[in-house]
């Protein structure tokens, strides 16, 4: 008997050390693997467009580092964004979207909404709380908690912003020369919501201002633009964006099929956002809704944020990056522009946060006006959220 005990303890010792080591070993294999910055020289950025970008106020409406296993207050050496990469990039505010489900094979064509979810093993993986591996909600919630302690742990770099008092508050900050930069949050997709109203409220409570309605499958509120059934919203659908109205949270399209988009459009008295996508017109395919649903989005002053990934805008280098924005431009007028970077979205991009100046570069040598750059780096997406934040 005492053998046998001493057997089992010597099993359970070896199974708790490789769990251990799993857990310190996975996560970031798994996300140098997903999330990749392809090697490159230094980018060569003049002086011009060194001195415009640290006057910019600059802005991007979807990144999704909450996910990964890393510190956000240290410079890592994965992934594409952190505080000290957002400051030196210049960046003044930054969407943090909550993933909190994405099928087993995902892909831009179709996707079951019965697929495996590989965010359950990522989370399990990289030791989240009990409650998450069940619970989407519970995974937004968790990521909201793990924001909030990166600027609870930093205060003088990054705060929340759950309303227009907060955002004017951290402009202020950058007016005096501080590198704060305001956190928003985000959901990527509603199916963070488990299906049930009553958590549009819970999120919301802990600090959500903009919503995804889909991600890459169709779900209890309506079709995606990568499922199955192409349908547009659900009764429950309807529900849960008049509530996200009435609580005035931001309604973000991105992933929704484009039946679903022309149904929101139907209904909402307040404009829509599309938090990173590229358009049809310039790149053809699966991932972009078509240019003439876009400009109903503008007709209703939604704002359109452009992506830096190869399904969003086919060539990922910043002068063509740069391209896009140009061609959304000219579609939907200067004030409908934004950026959406999808960054640690498992994406490949050419350049991090810390590298922004690179587009600034690339919008100069395109022949933008100064006007222009403003804009689309930033000035668009604080003066929507300006106007459609809660005011207090």
């Amino acid at each position: 008997m005492k053998r046998i005990t001493i057997t089992v303890i010597s099993i359970l010792l070896v199974l708790l050390l490789a769990m251990g080591l799993l857990r310190l070993l996975a996560p970031p294999m798994i996300e140098k693997d997903l999330n990749k910055v392809i090697p490159h020289e230094p980018w060569r950025i003049s002086e011009q467009a060194n001195a415009l970008h640290e006057t910019l106020l600059i802005g991007d409406w979807h990144s999704d580092s909450t996910l990964w296993d890393r510190d956000l207050n240290a410079h890592a050496d994965r992934g594409h964004m952190d505080v000290p990469r957002l400051q030196a990039g210049n960046v003044a505010m930054q969407m943090f979207t909550s993933v909190t489900k994405s099928p087993s094979g995902q892909n831009y064509d179709r996707n079951e909404s019965s697929a495996g979810d590989n965010i359950t093993l990522l989370a399990v993986v990289q030791g989240w709380p009990v409650r998450t591996w069940s619970s989407l909600t519970e995974r937004a919630l968790y990521q909201a908690e793990r924001l909030q302690a990166v600027v609870d742990s930093n205060p003088g770099a990054i705060q929340l912003v759950r309303n227009q008092a907060e955002l004017q508050n951290v402009l202020q900050q950058r007016q005096q020369g501080k590198k704060t930069i305001a956190a928003l949050l985000g959901t990527e997709g509603s199916h963070a919501l488990d299906g049930e109203l009553g958590n549009i409220q819970r999120l919301y409570d802990a600090g959500f201002r903009m919503m995804g309605l889909q991600h890459f499958f169709d779900n209890k509120l309506g079709g995606s633009l990568h499922g199955t059934s192409g349908a547009g919203l659900s009764d429950f659908g309807r529900k849960a964006v008049e509530q996200m109205e009435q609580l005035e949270i931001i309604v973000d399209v991105a992933h929704s099929s484009e039946a679903v988009v022309r149904d929101v459009l139907a209904i909402v008295n307040r404009p829509v956002v599309v938090s990173h996508t590229g358009f049809n017109g310039h790149c053809p395919g699966p991932r972009n809704i078509s240019d003439e649903l876009m400009q109903a989005i503008a007709a209703k002053g939604g704002l359109i944020a452009v992506g830096y990934w190869d399904a969003a805008v086919c060539d990922i280098s910043p002068a063509n990056i740069v391209k896009a924005m140009r061609f959304g431009i000219d579609l939907l007028g200067l004030e409908h522009i934004s950026l959406g970077s999808d960054y640690d979205g498992s994406t490949e991009v050419q350049f991090d946060t810390s590298e922004l100046a690179i587009l600034t570069e690339e919008m100069l040598k395109a022949g933008f006006t100064e006007t222009e750059i403003r804009a689309v780096m930033g000035e668009n997406m604080k003066r929507f959220l300006m106007s459609h934040l809660p005011s207090k």
